[in-house]
């Protein structure tokens, strides 16, 4: 071989060992790229903020960090807010692409415990100081927090025995008040509504009063601090929520002056809603990694439509829409055809959002039903993709809807769904995980979609009122807020009740699956539905 045929060789190789080492390195670069990875504290454990969310991000391809559910508060134990910051601390890791992060579990423990907590105020306070510590030890994590600005119940039943004991007795007098003073704050009130004030602060205990919003004044302060974490950057974004109100309330006044107070701030928002928020943020921390902002239009029924101020909100549906497409880092659009995603939103068309278990919502067609269910296949056959937020009804879907898009096929053709607890949480759950869809495949959409229809369409609109009248038959002692020994047939009794009704229902349901069902706040109000094999 002479020595250019030689030089040659040798070149061949060299060329195919810089090749292979490009190679090499390509595919050590590749395996050194860290999945998206999130660590996510709720503001409780049970299955919609906890399970059900983190499972939306995982059908995503996105992997969260949670909490040991032995942490997160429940209904009985409000949780410890000292042991989520230690393990807070221990597990935000260099390999962490964003936190997100409840402020009421780390302030007082849990949402049940921002309402019934005995801190004083100081040591809340010096618990939020402890973000600009986390802050300064993890100055390149992006950090999402979310809040609740305390709910006013209407009464003591609906509080759900999550309040303080006196609120079972004083409830509709405490909320009542409320609504006045913060009427008479904003328009004045008449003679007759001010002989009510003076009636009801003589009717009230003073020990109740004094002690309610005691401890609203001490979550006032640490939300005003919050404000001040977003003003200074401490927080990429805080999101604070305006529990269960009304368009008069005691939330709803404070949430004005905390809208106020971060007036001009354009990583602070607050919005009717809570349960949604972990979710939109979440969204929101996805979106900003990608640097992306899906366009959405919204669609809503005829009738009243996004001018529908919602039962348990103190604002328009269309505001809390807008809030939350703003806050999961999503654009809002006027123009259909520049969309991304279509928001159809179904409203009641009187402006009236009755409860799941009323009469009227039998599965008869009403007035707007066609219109809405017309929509979406018009859209849907067009090759657009829908969201569907079903707000009609509160904690529950709108049967007459849900067999118009049965009867049409279109049950799983949709990108996003759901129809659970209130509109702004059904509206703000459904906008997320359909923006987060486009990341999954199709068989993860729909396992979300199936999910949503056993617990929002079969159990919470039709199987609970069934599964409640039962409990009458049961032997033990329980009843709807508190099972204690029925827990386990009622349960039993439930699953065999959603398993028949999605056999009727579900075209994806295949009869092989075994459903099973939990109670784990010990109240038929919620529902931890699993299927298995």
């Amino acid at each position: 071989m002479n020595r250019k045929t030689l030089w040659r060789v040798v070149s061949g190789v060299l060329v195919m060992m810089i090749l292979i080492c490009a190679g090499a390195a390509d595919c050590s670069a590749k395996k050194k790229v860290v999945r998206e990875k999130i660590l996510y504290i709720p503001h409780d454990n049970r299955p919609i903020v906890h399970k059900q969310t983190v499972e939306v991000l995982e059908k995503a391809g996105i992997q969260v960090v949670t909490p040991p559910a032995e942490l997160l508060g429940d209904r009985d134990n409000i949780g410890d807010p000292d042991l989520l910051w230690d393990w807070l601390n221990k597990n935000a890791k260099k390999d962490l692409t964003a936190a997100v992060i409840s402020s009421d579990a780390l302030l007082y423990g849990s949402l049940v415990g921002s309402r019934k907590h005995e801190y004083d105020g100081d040591e809340i306070l010096a618990r939020a100081d402890l973000f600009a510590e986390f802050r300064n030890k993890h100055k390149k994590l992006p950090l999402y927090v979310f809040g609740s600005i305390m709910r006013t119940p209407r009464t003591g039943l609906a509080s759900g025995y999550e309040e303080p004991d006196y609120y079972r007795y004083y409830g509709a007098n405490i909320f009542r008040l409320t609504e006045l003073i913060d009427k008479r704050d904003s328009e004045g009130l008449s003679p007759r509504e001010i002989k009510e004030v003076n009636f009801l602060q003589r009717l009230i205990p003073t020990r109740a009063i004094e002690d309610w919003m005691g401890r609203r004044e001490k979550n006032f302060d640490a939300n005003k601090k919050l404000i001040d974490c977003a003003r200074d950057k401490t927080f990429d974004y805080l999101l604070l929520g305006r529990d269960d109100n009304a368009p008069y309330s005691q939330t709803h006044s404070e949430g004005l002056k905390l809208l106020e107070y971060g007036r001009g701030l354009n990583s602070y928002l607050t919005t009717a809603g809570i349960d949604e928020i972990g979710l939109v943020l979440l969204t929101r921390a996805v979106n900003e990694r990608a640097d992306t902002s899906p366009k959405v239009f919204v669609r809503y029924n005829t009738g009243r439509g996004g001018f529908t101020v919602p039962a348990y909100s103190d604002e328009m549906i269309d505001d809390s829409i807008q809030a939350a497409i703003k806050a999961a880092g999503a654009t809002l659009v006027e123009d259909d055809t520049r969309a991304d995603f279509i928001l159809a939103v179904n409203t009641e068309p009187s402006g009236t959002t009755y409860e799941a278990d009323n009469p009227l919502n039998n599965g008869a067609a009403r007035k707007g039903t066609k219109y809405f269910a017309d929509t979406v296949q018009e859209y849907v056959e067009a090759g657009r993709k829908v969201i569907v937020a079903d707000v009609a009804f509160a904690n529950g879907s709108d049967n007459a809807l849900m067999e118009q898009l049965k009867r049409r096929g279109l049950l799983f053709k949709l990108q996003a769904y759901a129809g659970w607890n209130t509109p702004t949480n059904s509206t703000g759950f459904a906008l997320s995980e359909g923006l987060l869809s486009s990341r999954m495949k199709d068989t993860g959409v729909n396992e979300l979609l199936l999910r949503r229809y056993l617990d929002d369409w079969a159990y919470q609109a039709n199987v609970r009122k069934i599964g409640a009248n039962q409990l009458y038959w049961l032997g033990g002692d329980g009843r709807y807020e508190f099972l204690n020994e029925k827990r386990t047939a009622a349960a039993e009794s439930c699953a065999s009740l959603i398993e028949d009704f999605a056999k009727k229902n579900l075209p994806n349901f295949t009869g092989n699956d075994d459903i099973r069902v939990r109670f784990p706040w010990n109240r038929m109000f919620e529902a931890d539905i699993s299927i298995g094999r």
